[in-house]
């Protein structure tokens, strides 16, 4: 069978399953590019040159049609077989087939989206209330999905449609981040409705293995600092109290000592991070008595050691200066490291197409203890950066000098943590 052209898309991407499981409902073959890396080759002059939006999922056709947006390619690759049954068989199914999946996207899959990126810290600042509204609203289209699955099998037809495979495309994300395990228990029929599509043979590889959620996301606030408690005055003597009494002052629970963080434990380094901060602010970062050749004269490798992070959520990414906040309210969520580390992230590039990386300065060998204070650290990838490596080096003085620059992405706005 010959292919009808090339998808471009990642494995992992929700919309690239929906367009996958179509073309092989359809009896369709589509190739996918031997060797994609999304963030580079996206941004090629060749790939911009076919799309200029540098987005996927994107069709490149066989007979030279091009085309971008998951909906239109879905569409298109459904009506190309003559006897497709995938847009129903006469005009009002088919326009039944476009009401859900417009319905799947726009009251489904966009307040997935939005849910989730609010409670990464991606939209600030985090509001209770709007992430109340828009859970409700997604609980409303939840619902009628259920009330309409109860009597039917499937959305339009007696058989699988674009609107079948679409819904199912968006509940696979939806149950991994907003529909828990306690909602998914209301909606047995969208439950039922979504294992049914994902498991047919031609498609359970293209789905692969559903991650769900036991409890939706939330928004984890960044811990607050503790107040010591001022000494205690000493108290007057007093007269001994009855053996009962003495009896209930020991059942009262006594205030555990605060633990000793480990990384106080460490051998003392003659690397004072303090000085560091101060030489970074008042200096030139590049250049003769700058801040990068005062690090190089005190840094001490074995007390400290020196990190790449990278935002593992790019394809998340709007607003660059929402990018940039999101960056603010991780570096927020890392103040109870504050002494332990400092940091230097930017963005890089530019609306709906940017990425977050950086550098990171820390105590001890190990990155973990220093940015598990964060709830979302998670959300980041670290590299540890051998300052003997020329490449390391490059990167680690470019995201300190703010000239940082990946993949033809240019440094728009930056954060430090000092």
């Amino acid at each position: 069978m010959a292919s009808i052209g090339t998808l471009y898309t990642i494995p992992q991407q929700h919309n690239g399953k929906r367009i996958r499981a179509v073309a092989a409902l359809a009896g369709v073959k589509v190739d996918l590019p031997e060797s994609y890396v999304h963030f580079e080759d996206n941004k090629k002059p060749e790939f911009l040159a076919k799309f200029p939006h540098g987005k996927i999922p994107a069709f490149d056709g066989a007979d030279g049609f091009k085309l971008f947006e998951t909906a239109a390619i879905a569409r298109y690759i459904a009506a190309l077989p003559a006897n497709s049954t995938l847009l129903g068989s006469n005009l009002k199914e088919a326009a039944l087939i476009d009401q859900w999946v417009s319905f799947a996207d726009s009251e489904i899959s966009a307040h997935t989206t939005f849910i989730f990126q609010l409670t990464k810290g991606i939209l600030t600042p985090y509001a209770k209330p709007l992430h109340t509204a828009v859970a409700e609203r997604q609980l409303r289209s939840l619902k009628t999905l259920e009330a309409h699955l109860s009597t039917r099998t499937f959305l339009v037809t007696e058989r699988i449609t674009l609107a079948d495979i679409t819904v199912a495309s968006v509940i696979q994300r939806a149950v991994s981040i907003t529909v828990d395990a306690a909602l998914r228990a209301q909606l047995p029929n969208v439950i039922r409705h979504f294992e049914t599509i994902v498991n047919q043979p031609q498609l359970k590889e293209i789905f692969g293995q559903t991650e769900y959620a036991e409890k939706a996301a939330a928004y984890t606030p960044p811990p607050k600092e503790k107040k010591e408690a001022k000494p205690a005055a000493t108290p007057a003597p007093k007269a001994p109290k009855p053996a009962k009494e003495e009896e209930d002052d020991d059942d009262i629970p006594k205030e555990e000592p605060k633990p000793k963080n480990p990384l106080d434990s460490l051998p003392k380094s003659s690397f004072n991070l303090e000085d560091w901060k101060r030489a970074y602010s008042n200096k030139d970062t590049r250049g003769p008595d700058g801040s990068l050749e005062w690090f190089y004269q005190n840094f001490d490798p074995e007390g400290f050691s020196v990190w790449r992070v990278d935002f593992k959520y790019n394809d998340e990414l709007t607003q660059t200066f929402m990018s940039s906040n999101l960056i603010g309210g991780f570096f927020n969520r890392l103040e109870a490291s504050r002494k332990y580390l400092f940091g230097s992230m930017g963005v890089l590039g530019e609306t709906n197409n940017s990425v977050i990386s950086g550098a990171l300065i820390a105590r001890g060998q190990d990155i973990k203890p220093v940015i598990d204070v964060a709830p979302d650290y998670e959300s980041y990838e670290y590299k540890r950066l051998d300052l003997n490596n020329a490449e390391d080096k490059a990167f680690f003085e470019a995201a300190l000098a703010w000239d940082l620059e990946i993949s033809g992405k240019k440094w728009v706005d930056g954060k430090n943590f000092k």
